[in-house]
């Protein structure tokens, strides 16, 4: 754990400013800002994990005895009801205008930023995978607060949202150009996708507009199975990841989906591991020693408490 924050503040700006640091979302991050015992309210503050999977839970009589966890819950409601009603109700959760929070805002302003720097540098460089270029911001959040950030601050960016759908091409991902229309991902080594022109945000566990969620546990176990980064993503992409350093809003390393994505991406960077931070406020003994095992620093406070300590490094 990191007690003296002014230098862990100071290299995360710097690899901000460099694109060289992963931004990577949970559930956590949309309660950036929420109010001390304040509850999802539709349109106006997004569910947790637990709020979700208790709204999931309550029209199909879900055992009250048994954990509410959300893909848990989620598998129930696909057994009994079918995936189309389990998808109606994430849609009637989802389709509501939430804003983004300051966390969002704050990922689209450093990508701006990442975005000039790029711009005076030697493309080249970035495609050989130097490190230099846009950022690439990873999220396993449905909803689109990042995008809306991204739009009101003007910023460009390229979508990829994994595709979560057995009829067609469960595996891939969709990308949707800046100003553009969504194609399949089918060949990642040919794909044009880079970090040259605009960040890119990545949606790795699907969208409610792409009508897609890696949210049953049917679909995790599928999930695992499947999203190989290194077959799927574009070469280009794939690079960035074993070059880059990552930080972590909003998970816990209780969620074992979690931790198999975390295991990947050291095993993707092999020997050469870069630093990794995690945002966690008040975390339990246990989390302090696993994530220390692992090699990752804890930053002891709250996303708000983050938001405010690197306020004086933006430029």
């Amino acid at each position: 754990m990191i007690d003296d924050l002014s230098d862990a503040y100071g290299r995360i700006a710097e690899l901000l400013r460099s694109g060289k640091i992963i931004p990577l979302l949970g559930a956590g991050a949309n309660l950036c800002g929420r109010p001390l015992g304040a509850r999802h309210e539709k349109g106006r503050y997004l569910p947790s994990g637990k709020e979700l999977a208790e709204v999931l839970a309550a029209p199909v009589g879900y055992p009250q005895d048994d954990v509410l966890d959300l893909a848990r819950v989620s598998q129930y409601v696909a057994a009994q009801l079918g995936e189309g009603s389990l998808y109606d109700q994430l849609h009637d959760v989802f389709d509501a205008d939430y804003p983004p929070t300051s966390l969002h805002y704050f990922l689209a302003r450093w990508a701006g930023h990442a975005r000039a720097a790029a711009a005076a540098r030697n493309a080249a460089e970035v495609r050989m995978g130097t490190g230099a270029g846009c950022m690439l911001i990873a999220t396993v959040n449905y909803d689109n607060l990042l995008e809306q950030a991204f739009q009101k601050e003007d910023e460009p960016y390229d979508l990829i949202t994994y595709i979560n759908d057995v009829d067609t091409d469960r595996g891939l991902f969709w990308h949707t150009p800046f100003d553009g229309h969504p194609v399949v991902i089918r060949e990642p080594n040919n794909s044009d996708l880079s970090l040259d022109q605009r960040t890119i945000i990545a949606k790795i566990h699907g969208a409610v507009e792409a009508d897609s969620f890696v949210i049953t546990e049917d679909d995790y176990v599928d999930y695992i199975t499947r999203a190989d980064i290194a077959r799927l993503f574009p070469v280009h992409l794939v690079t960035k990841i074993m070059k880059s350093h990552f930080l972590f809003f909003g998970y816990s390393l209780r969620d074992w989906n979690f931790r198999v994505m975390l295991y990947r991406m050291w095993q993707k960077q092999r020997r050469k591991r870069r630093k990794f931070w995690v945002v966690e406020a008040n975390p339990r003994e246990v989390d302090r020693v696993t994530w220390d095992e692992r090699g990752v620093n804890i930053l002891p406070v709250s996303i708000e408490d983050f938001l405010d300590g690197m306020e004086g490094y933006f430029p």
